[in-house]
């Protein structure tokens, strides 16, 4: 039976951590100017790299983990810390400017920087290491196969709303303004910071108990 509860759970996580509206955004300012073929390849191309790195790295993740002799909790723990810190640079609108600081220096220091595909999109604009540790925490979190499949279906729900968002990211700012994004990142922020409350409480828990 497919697990409802911990899709939802596992594409709100997903959804706040990747944040497809605020990496609209950079997506269209890294793309300004070229053809909107090029923009469709770009946002395809993007999404693509990140997805294959996401879902390889939820069932290799555990193992490499296991390997180098590091506990769920652990991850647990680590990774909520970092999800937390997340949070409050989204609510102080830090993530947002480092976002925006990175996609400057790309196109400062790169002579030809349409192929933003691999770099900064792909990785570490979606791909980063809070989605990774997230990810490899929710599989670590269900023993089913239905466990496993509502959160890939989480993930890919939240992959394709990303890719739309590159596919309209120009209308689309032009639609939300900056006074709505700035509104948005700040609520996700605050919801991304409890959600990360709860990994830790729940790494001590099991480290503890």
């Amino acid at each position: 039976m497919f697990e409802t509860a911990l899709f939802i759970s596992a594409f709100t996580t997903l959804f706040v951590i990747i944040d497809p509206p605020g990496c609209a955004p950079i997506f269209a300012t890294l793309t300004k100017g070229t053809s909107r073929k090029h923009q469709r390849i770009m946002a395809f191309k993007s999404v693509g790299i990140a997805a294959f790195i996401l879902i390889g790295f939820a069932y290799v993740g555990e193992w490499l983990f296991s390997k180098l002799g590091i506990s769920l909790d652990a991850l647990r723990i680590s990774g909520g810390i970092m999800l937390f810190i997340i949070g409050l640079n989204m609510v102080f609108e830090k993530r947002t400017e480092k976002r925006e600081d990175r996609a400057d220096e790309l196109l400062e220091d790169i002579e030809d920087p349409e192929d933003i595909s691999v770099f900064p999109m792909g990785i570490p604009m979606i791909a980063g290491p809070g989605t990774m540790a997230t990810l490899l925490i929710l599989m670590g979190n269900t023993d089913t196969r239905m466990g496993q499949l509502a959160i890939l279906f989480a993930l890919v729900l939240t992959l394709a709303i990303t890719l739309v968002t590159f596919l309209i990211a120009g209308p689309l700012m032009k639609l939300m303004g900056k006074s709505f994004t700035d509104v948005l990142t700040r609520v996700l922020g605050v919801l991304l910071a409890t959600l990360a409350s709860q990994f830790i409480l729940d790494g001590v828990k099991g480290a503890l108990f």
